[in-house]
């Protein structure tokens, strides 16, 4: 609250922030103060799901004007190095990743960030689902990573919001049915809710048994395997229930050593791939979110002001609902 407000850079606008999402990265950050080898080490600004409104643009800045509403992806390289050349700019070493230490992020009122990723929002697409961009880009990312088209039989492990964004996204791109697991009987109904094919309640089955269960109700061993959970037994799942020739794409993130059947996967010819963020999906997320194509609206289940922000960590940390927004500016009465 008592932070000046930032003045930005000739390539950067300044935005008074409208709606940010509370994510599990930022849950974990809070309470352990590392994911992996990021580590908090001085105080950080949490939020990267974010949308606001343009108040100001830096001298160079000519595709945006104060009073825009934009979406923000939250990660921007600090250089050009090969993989942005590459178009996998998500990629590079320098990346600058909200809220990623030692980078703060943008749950606060005012914010600066590189104009070349904020998103003009259209007319019809709410701050609300402009803050949903970033997760929806997760699922854009790890679908095209697994290659979904028209008529594949999908397995999406964990019915969380990464989960459901899957299941929302392997819909639209053609997927003819989509499967999911989870321990939670009402998260597994807001799976249905955004367009989950069948779904299965998983209690204490042995990874093979979930395997087993996937291929009945499906009819078929799935072709794509979307891991959303990262913990071991559904990443051992995931490997014996991918067809031969298939693809099983991590997207969940758990402990660094796991314990999975690798010959299994390698005899099969089953393809691990892993996902990093995302890159170039924020244009690909308007289009479809402008066009009514998806609906995401159902994720949000909880809403806070900014200064109950506790609160709104608090209800995320014990799992309940789907996606907890908090609402940065009291003076816009917007959606």
């Amino acid at each position: 609250e008592n932070r000046p407000i930032p003045e930005p850079g000739p390539n950067e606008v300044l935005l008074r922030m409208h709606s940010v999402g509370i994510c599990g990265s930022d849950v974990h950050y809070w309470q352990h103060g590392r994911i992996g080898d990021f580590v908090v080490k001085d105080p950080m600004v949490l939020g990267h799901e974010a949308s606001g409104t343009v108040i100001k643009v830096g001298s160079g800045v000519t595709h945006l004007k104060p009073g825009d509403r934009v979406a923000i992806e939250p990660g921007v390289p600090r250089e050009v190095d090969e993989f942005c050349k590459a178009g996998r700019y998500n990629l590079s070493p320098t990346i600058f990743f909200c809220a990623t230490p030692p980078d703060d992020g943008n749950l606060c009122r005012y914010y600066k960030h590189s104009a070349s990723y904020c998103y003009k929002l259209p007319d019809n697409v709410t701050f609300e689902e402009g803050a949903l961009i970033e997760p929806l880009s997760v699922g854009i990312h790890a679908c095209k990573r697994a290659g979904v088209t028209l008529g594949s039989k999908v397995f999406v492990s964990g019915s969380g919001p990464i989960g459901l964004v899957n299941v929302i996204i392997a819909k639209m791109m053609g997927a003819a049915a989509v499967v999911v697991t989870d321990l939670s009987a009402s998260r597994l109904q807001k799976a249905k809710e955004v367009g989950a094919d069948f779904t299965i309640q998983v209690k204490n089955e042995t990874p093979q048994e979930v395997a087993s269960k996937v291929e009945s109700v499906l009819g078929c061993m799935p072709e794509i395997t979307v891991e959303c959970t990262g913990v071991q037994a559904c990443i051992q799942a995931g490997i014996y229930a991918t067809r031969s020739g298939g693809v099983l794409v991590l997207v969940g993130l758990g402990p660094e050593m796991v314990t999975v059947p690798i010959v299994n996967a390698a005899v099969r010819e089953v393809d691990i791939r892993g996902i990093f963020r995302y890159c170039n999906t924020w244009p690909v997320a308007i289009a479809l979110l402008a066009s009514k194509r998806i609906n995401v609206k159902p994720l949000v289940t909880h809403r806070f002001p900014l200064e109950k922000a506790l609160e709104a960590f608090e209800t995320t940390k014990r799992g309940e609902g789907v996606k907890v927004m908090l609402k940065c500016d009291p003076t816009d009465q917007s959606p």
